[in-house]
């Protein structure tokens, strides 16, 4: 199982510990470092900031949101930053949900996710093997455009710019059932919100189809601390955000990704307590259990022994949120 250090996303500003934390986890070998987006600092200047920093380590976007890029700027951006970096992008791409979608991107959620995420896929394929122009007739990313608003001089084009790899790998961030076995199908891998190796069947019948090395990278917040509970607190606290802030009361994945994992009631009283504006109480009532699961916190012993759970399951790499750089030196040793 391959480490990768996830640094998410920016908060109110830039994290000055994010570059030192990326150096290190090169120095230890770690395989990849990831950068995330919401609604506030993009996946791709950072990471690329990062690039120019380090000289192995790959760079993963975790993820790109397909609602804020055309499918052809996405390729743009990938094609651009691989040849900067000399081949090391890791393209990981997510839906996102109707509220970000349309609250933030200011366009219409997709009323067949999968078929929109199928076209965006397609047309990056298409860009980046650079065998002719793109041409798409989908129904949410046409190439070229044909909407009753458009002039109809649209022309197909092919990229200017020759891609490093044609093959550049492309990751989904995917939850639903038949939204993950689609990205078996389409994508080269797959990067799980939450991930728990005691609930592995939970993903089984959605993974069946899986190919030969296919990646399956989900994330996990890990902390080397002597008080578990208190090391808990950040995986709860995000855990809220997710699940009562970054969705609607009707329509929230995240809620409903819970509620599949085992925590049902659970997972609507947090969104419940969020919804109604008592972040502090939705935080608290997100179950212990459940956060111990899908995260790595602990003294080095216990760490250690859940560390093999993960390995014993079938993810291929494990993605750490960890803020400090004695853990990232923890995790390398205990998983070399």
């Amino acid at each position: 199982m391959r480490l990768g250090l996830h640094l998410g996303y920016w908060g109110r500003g830039p994290d000055p510990r994010h570059l030192e934390l990326a150096r290190e986890a090169e120095r230890l070998g770690y395989d990849s470092v990831w950068t995330a987006e919401a609604w506030g600092s993009d996946a791709f200047t950072a990471l690329t900031w990062i690039g120019a920093h380090t000289s192995r380590i790959k760079l993963g976007t975790g993820i790109v949101q397909m609602a804020a890029r055309t499918p052809t700027a996405t390729a743009m951006h990938a094609l651009t930053l691989d040849h900067l970096s000399g081949g090391r992008l890791l393209l990981g791409l997510g839906l996102s949900g109707p509220q970000v979608v349309e609250g933030w991107y200011g366009r219409p959620f997709p009323k067949s996710p999968l078929t929109a995420t199928r076209e965006y896929v397609d047309v990056i394929r298409q860009v980046l093997r650079r065998e002719g122009p793109v041409t798409s007739d989908g129904v949410f990313h046409p190439h070229p455009y044909r909407g009753p608003d458009g002039t109809g001089l649209g022309k197909p084009l092919k990229a200017i710019t020759h891609p490093l790899r044609d093959r550049l790998p492309v990751l989904l961030g995917a939850e639903g059932p038949k939204n993950i076995a689609q990205t078996t199908r389409i994508a080269d891998g797959w990067l799980p919100l939450y991930w728990s190796p005691q609930r592995t069947d939970v993903y089984r019948a959605s993974l069946a189809g899986a190919p030969d090395g296919f990646v399956i990278a989900p994330m996990a917040r890990a902390l080397v601390c002597a008080d578990v509970a208190e090391g808990l607190l950040p995986v709860k606290a995000m855990l809220g955000f997710y699940i009562g802030g970054m969705g609607h009361a009707a329509r929230n994945f995240h809620a409903d990704l819970m509620a599949r994992m085992g925590f049902e009631e659970e997972a609507r009283r947090v969104q419940r307590l969020f919804l109604e504006g008592r972040k502090e109480e939705a935080v608290r009532a997100v179950p212990d259990a459940f956060a111990d699961e899908i995260s790595l916190v602990g003294p080095r012993e216990r760490i250690a022994e859940r560390l093999e759970l993960w390995r014993a399951g079938p993810v291929s790499d494990l993605l750490v949120t960890a803020p400090d750089p004695h853990t990232l030196r923890v995790l390398a040793e205990l998983n070399s």
